[in-house]
């Protein structure tokens, strides 16, 4: 493995990947800055990309770039590359998320590089799934995949899954009359296709899915009420597969090393012919975040609910171009 920086075409192509990664309404509110003669990649939260109401903490912000971050290392790893990390490197600068030394030394990490095809694959549908059990092994990988980025992975029981799509009503029930939350929302979707926004980023009107027929599985309804030409309705699974992604503490670098967790899961989940989507509505209000976890469970901070199912692959949102998220020095 060479020790030379690496060229800024072959950091375009990383960077391109990164920013594949998912993040709260599709905001991509992270900032790469490459220091060319040293090969170093340094990772930030771009602050105007952030969403005061829906995620006054910035938790979702960490979360969307450490996603960012661990597509990186997926690249990087199937580019043959063995890249260090280190998270939060200058406490005087908290925007100053990850500084990635691209030149490490050793083998690039197999498991990570096996997942690099899922990348471009992965895209969240709130589209109906079948009502299907996913298989111990299934789940088993998706455990691990957890695991190895520093968190823990729940499958709830019944009474636990039916406590979380009631907190997912409740939350939906307050963002209705909260005209702040419905408006923050309302710039960061379009009712109108991708085609026709022109927009890159936030959330297309093809990505909404249908709206749901006497079935509660816990999808956001990013319309708020608007109307939607076109959109129609669908029943979705009676029995969604729901899991819960948590950590021990609820600092920024849990943050970050949860959407580390939360892409690494996802990716294994696209591997294995599973599609997905994610929602932090009940995490995004205080006073019920705490009534999503299990009570018998070590996992003590939930940071997001995922819905994992066999169903259609949702179609892909709109991204930036890399020369708008990455500065070469």
């Amino acid at each position: 493995m060479t020790a030379e920086p690496l060229d800024v075409n072959a950091v375009t192509t990383l960077v391109a990947d990164a920013a594949a990664a998912p993040s709260l309404h599709n905001a991509q509110p992270w900032t790469f800055r490459y220091l060319r003669d040293i090969g170093v990649l340094r990772l930030y939260a771009n602050l105007e990309r952030t969403l005061p109401r829906t995620d006054p903490d910035n938790r979702g912000l960490h979360i969307g770039c450490g996603a960012a971050l661990l597509n990186l290392r997926v690249a990087a790893a199937a580019a043959g590359l063995a890249p260090l990390v280190r998270l939060l490197p200058d406490p005087a600068y908290p925007e100053f998320l990850a500084e990635v030394h691209l030149c490490g030394t050793g083998p690039p990490d197999g498991a990570l590089a096996q997942l690099d095809p899922a990348i471009r694959r992965r895209h969240s549908s709130r589209l109906p799934f079948r009502d299907e059990d996913i298989p111990a092994a299934v789940r088993q990988r998706l455990y691990d995949a957890a695991g190895a980025e520093g968190a823990q992975l729940l499958f709830p029981g019944g009474w636990h899954v039916q406590t979380i799509l009631d907190l997912v009503r409740d939350a939906e029930g307050r963002e209705a009359v909260d005209p702040e939350v419905r408006g923050e929302t309302a710039q960061w979707t379009r009712t109108e296709p991708s085609a026709v926004a022109g927009a890159a980023d936030g959330i297309p009107g093809e990505a909404f899915g249908p709206r749901q027929r006497g079935t509660s599985a816990p999808v956001r309804d990013f319309a708020v009420g608007r109307p939607m030409t076109g959109r129609g309705w669908a029943p979705f699974e009676k029995h969604p597969n729901i899991a819960l992604l948590g950590t021990a503490h609820d600092e920024p670098a849990d943050w970050l090393c949860a959407g580390q967790a939360l892409e690494r899961v996802l990716l294994r989940a696209t591997a294995d012919g599973l599609a997905a989507s994610v929602t932090s509505q009940p995490l995004e209000w205080p006073e019920i975040r705490w009534t999503v976890r299990d009570p018998v469970s070590s996992m003590a901070h939930v940071q997001m609910v995922i819905r994992l199912g066999y169903g259609p692959e949702g179609p892909a949102s709109p991204r930036r171009p890399v020369a708008d998220v990455l500065d070469v020095l």
